[in-house]
């Protein structure tokens, strides 16, 4: 192995660990240095797809492209994607290997898995100059020890340091970081070399005797406290980040007193118990033309000017729970009015007439009347469709006006066919699967130009397709367009809304953001790497 291992473990799950492996994957390009990230095992419904077709969660691939490298499978050996009756869908080295309950699991696959792990982190440290690991949920889970691929195992592999990281914001984080450090066996608590704070909102000053004991009690050096970053600049991982996004935000072209009348547009998403790629609606939620909300289970949706239908890892399951709190009668109600309905992936199948999984793919077999709002039919087949995908318009109703023959890209993750009948017509073709030429008839739109459902993921990060979609939708409420509609202090237009920050940018404004608040220094010692003496300085604490 040639290169150098760090790994970033938490005091428990959505303490920012994703994030901060991002930061320093971006902080190490920006010092020149050949960086990779890693991630033994993922439990997450949020996936991606490799430019070769392999499947591995969202997390690795946002962090591989801060890297500014493709993503590859080996970054992810194993992700699991939960679903229906406590199962889930285990995917090694981006390729399906089956259903698991979480014993079986255990039990039979993780002895085997362990050589696929070690495999695939040492791959990458024969290619890169820093792997820097991710861990999974708590390192100190001692129900979970023996079989715990994702956090010491994979670090004593490799003798990597690590970073513990704790959120403040939730509270009692002195705690969390004591109670983690003393559940560890004694050569795992030896690996900790410092802890990272995050979250933090407030006086700093009033936190320095909380981190001075920490350090006395511990012996383990505070490396950086990272500031709370209220609008994310890397799209969240894990599902209990909806929680704190069920209320609307309010959009950048808000008046202070607008009226209902005069308020953007609102989007809601369903949240599905099993909603999976919800990451797919991040830039609608940082668009300032629209206020998108997530709609939590128990809550109507309400007055609002589109709803979403979000994938799901569990079809079948998410159309029966829709239907059970009634969401299908105010969907088809919120139609009659004229607002459209949108579905991804596994909402696109519930909007068709009927979703039958004969084989028990998507969990027990069975099958299930849809919403009926496309003239389509989903069948489930084992073969799994995992593609990055160029396609283009192919049709000019509702939003698509004036986007025929225009390029989008995405991905494909889905395990059934939906087959189109009279009523509903493509929106898009498929031109190139991966590296190969295609010619794939896309998605379904109904005569009306309201209902439109499609397979591929990220549509709404083609800015050209969102800003249309946008537009629709203030257009339909006689709003202008939102460069027209900033506020000033006084409330009166006062210029254009700059436009939401690329993903480079954003990446670059993290890294800037962590490397001031994190000591760079002491952890290019740790790594045994001299600093690039261009590299701008961290934060020493």
């Amino acid at each position: 192995m040639n290169g150098k291992a760090i790994m970033v473990q938490g005091t428990a799950s959505h303490v920012g660990k994703s994030v901060l492996v991002t930061a320093l994957c971006r902080i190490f390009r920006q010092d020149g240095l050949r960086v990779a990230p890693f991630k033994a095992q993922n439990m997450s419904l949020n996936s991606y797809v490799t430019p070769d077709g392999r499947e591995i969660a969202r997390a690795q691939a946002v962090q591989a492209e801060a890297a500014g490298i493709p993503a590859e499978a080996v970054m992810n050996p194993i992700l699991l994607k939960p679903g229906a009756e406590s199962r889930s869908q285990v995917v090694v080295l981006g390729r399906p290997l089956g259903e698991a309950e979480a014993r079986q699991y255990r039990e039979r696959h993780v002895p085997r898995l362990a050589k696929v792990v070690e495999e695939s982190l040492r791959e990458l440290l024969e290619r890169f100059d820093v792997v820097v690991i991710e861990g999974a949920g708590s390192p100190a889970e001692v129900n979970l020890r023996d079989r715990d691929l994702a956090n010491m195992y994979v670090a004593s592999l490799v003798d990597a340091p690590v970073l513990l990281v704790a959120d403040i914001d939730r509270g009692g984080m002195l705690a969390a970081v004591v109670g983690t450090l003393a559940l560890l066996a004694p050569d795992e608590r030896d690996r900790v070399a410092g802890v990272v704070v995050n979250k933090f909102r407030g006086d700093p000053e009033l936190l320095r005797p909380g981190l001075e004991f920490l350090t006395r009690h511990t012996g383990k050096p505070v490396l950086g406290v990272i500031p709370y970053i209220p609008e994310p600049l890397v799209d969240d991982e894990d599902s209990v980040s909806l929680d704190e996004r069920s209320a609307p935000r309010r959009a950048a072209s808000a008046r202070p007193g607008a009226t209902a009348e005069e308020s953007p547009p609102v989007v809601a998403v369903l949240r599905l118990p099993r909603i999976a790629n919800f990451t797919d609606f991040a830039p609608l939620e940082r668009d300032p033309g629209v206020v998108l909300r997530y709609v939590p289970p128990g809550r109507p949706i309400g007055r609002v000017d589109a709803v979403i239908i979000p994938g799901s890892k569990s079809t079948l399951a998410d159309l029966r729970w829709l239907k059970d709190q009634g969401y299908h009668l105010e969907i088809k109600a919120l139609l009659r009015q004229g607002t459209p309905v949108l579905g991804i992936c596994g909402g696109y199948q519930m909007l068709g007439l009927r979703v039958a999984d004969p084989l028990g793919v998507d969990g027990p077999a069975g099958e299930e009347e849809g919403l009926a709002l496309l003239d389509a039919c989903t069948v489930f087949l084992p073969a799994k469709e995992t593609h990055l995908v160029e396609a283009e318009v192919t049709a000019s109703a509702g939003f698509l006006e004036g986007l025929t023959h225009t390029t989008v890209r995405g991905y494909e993750v889905h395990m059934g066919t939906t087959v189109r009948l009279h009523g509903a017509q493509p929106w898009l073709r498929i031109t190139r699967r991966g590296n190969v030429p295609a010619d794939v008839p896309e998605g379904a739109v109904d005569p009306a130009g309201l209902v439109f459902g499609t397979y591929l993921h990220d549509i709404f990060h083609n800015d050209h397709l969102r800003r249309a979609f946008v537009a629709w939708l203030r257009r339909r409420r006689d709003l202008p367009p939102v460069a027209a509609q900033t506020p000033s202090a006084s409330g009166t237009p006062s210029g254009p809304v700059p436009a939401p920050p690329t993903r480079e940018e954003r990446y670059d404004e993290l890294a800037r953001i962590v490397r001031a608040h994190l000591d760079m220094e002491f952890i290019y010692r740790l790594l045994g790497i001299s600093r690039p003496p261009c590299a701008p300085r961290g934060h020493t604490p």
